[in-house]
């Protein structure tokens, strides 16, 4: 950083021993923007939760002074670890081999990480994450799990999430059969206070409801009950945890110094040099700590994609050569500091001698993940600051829900669900474009044609998540990124509605997305619907593929037919026509 003391290089560098950062010519735009935020005393307000640091109209305002929860939860939960250490040994007193925790994008995706990356331990429960309408997992759990035997949570923070509703409704009424009236002792609520999820646990009998914060939401919740609860149970020590995130806490408190605050100087790179372009964060992590990954993507995404704004995380996307990336990247790179990984770490030391854009963070180990969710949840509403955006609402998840509520009524009206007729029909695969086309090679083409620098591709798979179909999707989506250009997101609906959906219709749109759709080859009936799981999910990439079209997106769905698996790689081989003149 040339015209710095040494003293600003390393206040600037040194935000704390695990966070290092190269910012190239982005330095002074960074230092300058730390010195404002100085001077505007950032650090003092954010923890006095002033909303005008976001926005200055009174319901924005209102809003933000009740979404400021998370700042201090970790001292909260400390006085709670007694309480859930005793339910966790409650549980297994009773008899219980394993865990099912129910729910949707924030209120899931913490309990998710935790089963990824740090195994049960002792007596501990194993847990089972379940986040998804494709009937096939669903089936798949009721078939490896006893019923009888198995503890099922129901998360959710408003306490209406359908999915999380529809995944306990189905679950209760299979326990129903093997226990009757004790049915509801099998069940723990995760909620606020006052939702009628609170009102269906007291009536069916729960075992036990955890109300939470009211000031938390779903995506800054990691280290509230939401989290906690289902981690307790699989054996983990939450006061590590805990431990972890409040060592984060302090050296980011409000007397602590911008340049030294770990988290307000991580959102400023990310805010900075979003304004300038490199609005794409990519995540570089070794496969023991990928679904951190995961859990950022859906923080990121949903809290800065709004207003024609916003910050796109590209999580699990395959590395390449350098020449493929564009320069609208930010790279972050996240790694256990002795968890070597000889590519990612040969890709690294390639970005550092290019002078791209990289953050490090290294963690001790993987109890670092409370520090980490502390870490990022500050940096993103910092980020949120710097672009001028409310960081805590969600304002265009709800159209999706809306136009899937009206595909749902019609089916309760008509006995049928309607779709449009497909514009082209070629082998297994059939294509919903808004124009027709003579083959599905030009329909493609026709498709990426549209793309712009800067734009990115949007894989949306409403098929089962299998590792074969992770594998061919991830095949697809790194041949569009080397053939174009372009960043690339792969997302399995409908989970994906709960955390980068915000981003695809409220964000910048520069998105071309691709949904892919399949035919169930089993289904599960919900309780009380005239529907199935498999006929809700195909409701809501009809709802979502509305959504984007209502807001001009650039969108494709291509049904693969009866077999998921044979039309992705039908699918496959037409696009590496389609794209071979790119090659």
């Amino acid at each position: 950083m040339r015209g710095r003391s040494k003293e600003q290089v390393n206040s600037l560098r040194r935000a704390r021993d695990s966070q290092t950062f190269s910012l190239g010519r982005y330095e002074g735009a960074v230092e300058k923007r730390l010195a404002r935020l100085e001077a505007e005393q950032f650090g003092h307000r954010l923890w006095d939760k002033d909303p005008s640091l976001w926005k200055q109209d009174l319901p924005n305002q209102e809003m933000i002074r009740n979404a400021l929860g998370w700042l201090h939860v970790a001292e909260k939960m400390e006085g709670n670890v007694r309480q859930l250490r005793d339910f966790a040994a409650e549980v297994r007193a009773a008899g219980y081999r394993q865990v099912v925790h129910m729910g949707m994008g924030g209120s899931s995706l913490a309990p998710w990480v935790f089963q990824k990356t740090l195994a049960k331990t002792g007596d501990g429960l194993p847990l089972c994450v379940l986040d998804t309408t494709d009937p096939a997992a669903i089936l798949k759990i009721e078939r490896e799990v006893s019923p009888a035997e198995t503890l099922f949570i129901v998360a959710s923070k408003s306490g209406r999430t359908a999915e999380g509703i529809a995944f306990g409704d189905y679950f209760y009424a299979k326990v129903k059969t093997l226990k009757d009236a004790r049915a509801g002792e099998n069940f723990v609520a995760i909620t606020d206070p006052g939702t009628p999820l609170e009102r269906r646990s007291q009536e069916q009998g729960f075992r036990r409801t955890f109300l939470n914060f009211n000031d938390i939401g779903g995506r800054y919740s990691a280290l509230s009950y939401f989290g906690l609860v289902p981690a307790i149970l699989m054996g983990i020590d939450i006061s590590e945890l805990l431990i972890r995130a409040l060592r984060m806490e302090h050296a980011c408190a409000s007397f602590v110094p911008v340049r030294e605050n770990p988290g307000v100087v991580l959102g400023t790179i990310m805010g900075e040099l979003a304004r300038r372009g490199r609005n794409k964060v990519t995540f570089l992590m070794p496969q023991s700590t990928a679904a951190l990954g995961w859990w950022l993507e859906q923080l990121i995404a949903e809290s800065t994609g709004k207003e024609g704004k916003g910050i796109l995380p590209v999580a699990g996307e395959p590395l390449g050569p350098l020449s493929v990336y564009d320069k609208d990247r930010l790279f972050v790179h996240i790694r256990p500091r002795d968890e070597a990984d000889e590519p990612l770490d040969r890709f690294v030391q390639e970005l550092q001698k290019t002078g791209e854009p990289l953050i490090t963070i290294l963690m001790e180990d993987r109890f670092d993940l409370g520090q980490e969710f502390f870490r990022w949840e500050l940096a993103t509403a910092t980020a949120g600051a710097i672009l001028g955006i409310n960081p805590f609402d969600q304002p265009n998840v709800q159209e999706s829900k809306d136009n899937t509520n009206r595909l749902l009524t019609h089916i309760r009206e008509t006995g049928k669900l309607h779709l449009p007729p497909p514009a082209l029909e070629e082998g297994p695969l059939r294509f919903y474009a808004m124009k027709a086309a003579p083959s599905a090679q030009q329909c493609l083409k026709a498709f990426f044609s549209q793309a712009r620098p800067g734009d990115y591709i949007s894989l949306q798979a409403y098929v089962p998540e299998t590792p074969a179909m992770t594998e061919s999707l991830q095949a697809i989506r790194q041949r569009l990124r080397d053939t174009r250009g372009l960043a690339t997101t792969l997302g399995y609906g409908p989970r994906f509605l709960h955390s980068t959906g915000q981003f695809h219709k409220g964000g910048p749109n520069t998105g071309l997305f691709l949904q892919l759709t399949a035919d169930d080859f089993e289904d599960a009936p919900i309780p009380g619907t005239p529907y199935t799981f498999g006929i809700f999910r195909q409701a809501q990439a009809q709802g979502d593929l509305e959504a984007l079209r209502k807001h001009r997106r650039r969108v494709l769905r291509i049904h693969l037919g009866s077999n998921a698996l044979g039309g992705l790689e039908a699918l496959s081989q037409v696009l590496k026509e389609a794209l071979k003149e790119r090659e």
